[in-house]
């Protein structure tokens, strides 16, 4: 059976751009000391989470990929030997933007990008004004540890797109993201919304026999413009095959978690629940449609 060590690195934001990729550096060697082969970070890494605004002076911070930040983090895999699942802001060109997962294989190279899907527009969560849907469709990326089908927050809400990749072939899905709680609400719905995130991803593993890795931030931050705050909450998890919870982190601190992952498993798990087998694929045509009438 393969077994396959990944790392998961939460962190908080720093005061400047450079001090939070340094901490996504510092979670990268971290995992890489204790074994990890795959490090995942999470979503829009580098820097605040800067949906919580509508801003055209944000657009600044976009890049090409390659770029700087994909250099930066590429020679950090090839001199770790790791395989690596970064966040970035992705400038296409004039006035088309992307929030896109870049995949780095150990020497450097980009097996693949990943550009999300599902755009949410919410409250705190203005991602339509700054990203174009992505065109790439739910295709997983090869690499030297596996099939990795590598989706970005917001696309964590849907069966589809997990399905779609496990269709593919994906091994692993993963999940890099930027999610938490409105301070404003109680207790008990802050943990209705967090257990619910938790709960369809786990279902993911299940519905599909694989194994998923959610990386989330986690850490207060600022609502430019206001004295509002949001919270992130942490809680970055792997879930086996089975929905079974591996390893998870906590909602308020920041840590680097490694992981064994038993790649076989999705082998044995799907003989004895077939999922892929018994679907009536003749009979599900209306799941094009927006809605059914």
């Amino acid at each position: 059976m393969k077994k396959l060590h990944v790392g998961l690195v939460q962190h908080a934001v720093a005061a400047t751009r450079e001090g939070t990729m340094a901490r996504s550096a510092a979670g990268i060697r971290d995992a890489s000391a204790r074994g990890a082969k795959l490090v995942v970070l999470q979503e829009l890494h580098c820097g605040p989470y800067f949906c919580l605004t509508e801003d055209t002076n944000v657009f600044d911070q976009a890049e090409a990929i390659p770029g700087p930040t994909t250099a930066f983090f590429a020679d950090l895999a090839k001199q770790l030997g790791v395989v690596l699942v970064i966040s970035l802001f992705e400038r296409r060109a004039a006035g088309l933007y992307h929030n896109t997962a870049v995949v780095l294989e150990t020497d450097g190279s980009i097996a693949g990008l990943y550009r999300k899907m599902h755009i949410p527009d919410d409250p705190g969560y203005y991602e339509k004004f700054y990203f174009t849907p992505g065109d790439l469709g739910f295709t997983p990326i090869q690499t030297s540890v596996g099939r990795l089908g590598v989706q970005v927050c917001w696309d964590q809400w849907y069966p589809e797109g997990a399905r779609l990749m496990a269709l593919a072939g994906a091994e692993i899905l993963i999940y890099p993201t930027a999610i938490g709680w409105d301070p404003q609400d109680t207790l008990e719905e802050q943990q209705r919304q967090r257990d619910a995130w938790i709960t369809v991803q786990r279902g993911h593993a299940v519905a599909n026999g694989l194994p998923v890795v959610a990386v989330n931030r986690v850490g207060s931050e600022s609502v430019p413009g206001t004295t509002d705050k949001q919270q992130f909450w942490g809680s970055s998890f792997v879930a086996g095959p089975q929905g079974e919870i591996l390893a998870q982190a906590p909602t308020d601190q920041e840590q680097t978690l490694v992981v064994s992952i038993d790649c076989g498993r999705s082998e044995q798990v799907r003989r004895i629940w077939p999922f892929l087998r018994d679907r009536r694929i003749d009979a599900y045509a209306d799941l094009t449609k927006r809605y059914r009438d």
